[in-house]
């Protein structure tokens, strides 16, 4: 973690960072209502870090992630996440249940902030669900006393991440907790050096998560309007991310009266998901609007072919998902363990009006 540990010192890095991140998305070249958008995903990025400011070892908790209200670097809205702290030497057991989920795994962490490796895992291939989707999983301690699936918790392991992932938005009824197992006495009223780096580590990720969203933000991002392209960047994995996904993404630029028709193949896979996020890296309104796809929802001809629209309204077609009227956004295309390397979508504009005719 950063820092010194004095907590003053680390709250004035704090409050500095914050007031840098306000100045990149005022000097990016952004309109009045993109402006207030980006102190938005700033405003939910602090939202997210602060609830994860404080830890309890003695008495962890899985909180649920990347809810709406604190959306945070490519949030999903087809997955469910919960995220926990563990301690070194602790004992704890994981229970839950899962039974719409067409995918889940738990993953163990090392590290802080934005920079994490992950040291041990394990999936809903490994864990013995009932006939009600429960599971339950121990971490740490004797494998010969977790009485079912078990981990080991390595060295340096300080995190535990959960993930679900849906094909139908209502069924997405899935729960988790976690309980530490081993005796442990109640911890101090407060360790100042700790919470001090706790502060110091989080002023740090808001400074890195700001330039990120300034830079995606800027009218000069490199990011190619109207196409798809590999996301050749995540190949391998990136730090908090699920193993096992091909990416693919893009960018729309469109004028009033335009849409952008995606097309491809579907392959087999585990699970696949359309999703639009704004240029701060936010998915867009998934309450109140289609803004997401996965396979089941989407319709395809006999070849499993599909044709996705993104636009500003609807044009009465099948797979329209709404840009909210952003003439600029994201798209990422996800697919979890593909049975093979999924062709290049293409892409290209058009009228609204040659779509509703």
């Amino acid at each position: 973690m950063a820092g010194s540990g004095d907590p003053v010192e680390a709250w004035q890095a704090l409050v500095t960072s914050l007031g840098e991140a306000g100045r990149r998305i005022a000097e990016a070249e952004l309109s009045e209502i993109e402006r207030a958008d980006g102190i938005r995903a700033l405003a939910r990025a602090l939202s997210n870090q602060l609830g994860r400011l404080e830890a309890d070892d003695a008495k962890p908790e899985l909180v649920p992630f990347n809810l709406w209200r604190q959306k945070f670097y490519m949030d999903n809205p087809d997955f469910l996440y919960w995220v926990a702290e563990i301690a070194k030497g602790g004992r704890y057991r994981i229970t839950g249940t899962a039974k719409h989920a067409v995918f889940a795994s738990v993953n163990v962490y090392a590290g802080s902030g934005l920079k994490a490796d992950t040291v041990a895992r394990v999936t809903s291939d490994d864990l013995k669900l009932d006939a009600e989707g429960r599971f339950s999983l121990t971490l740490g301690g004797p494998e010969a006393e977790a009485g079912g699936p078990w981990v080991a918790i390595p060295e340096g392991a300080n995190m535990v991440w959960v993930r679900q992932f849906y094909d139908d938005p209502a069924l997405m009824d899935g729960s988790c907790s976690i309980v530490r197992l081993d005796a442990v006495a109640a911890p101090p009223l407060i360790e100042p050096t700790r919470f001090g780096r706790r502060l110091a580590n989080l002023a740090v990720t808001m400074d890195t998560a700001s330039k990120v969203m300034a830079r995606t933000g800027s009218a000069r991002d490199t990011e190619v309007r109207n196409e798809v392209r590999e996301w050749s960047e995540m190949k391998g994995g990136a730090v908090y991310t699920e193993p096992g996904i091909h990416y693919q993404r893009g960018a729309w630029e469109l004028k009033e009266g335009e849409a952008l028709v995606i097309e491809g193949r579907l392959v087999p896979a585990r699970h696949f998901t359309v999703l639009l996020y704004s240029r701060f890296l936010n998915s867009l309104d998934y309450r109140n609007r289609p803004v997401s796809l996965t396979r089941p929802r989407m319709a395809t001809d006999a070849e499993g072919r599909f044709r996705i629209v993104l636009a500003g309204e609807n044009p009465g077609v099948p797979n329209w998902l709404d840009t909210e009227g952003r003439p600029f956004g994201l798209f990422v295309i996800r697919w979890l363990q593909p049975s093979e390397t999924p062709e290049l979508p293409v892409a290209r504009v058009v009228r609204l009006s040659d779509l509703k005719a």
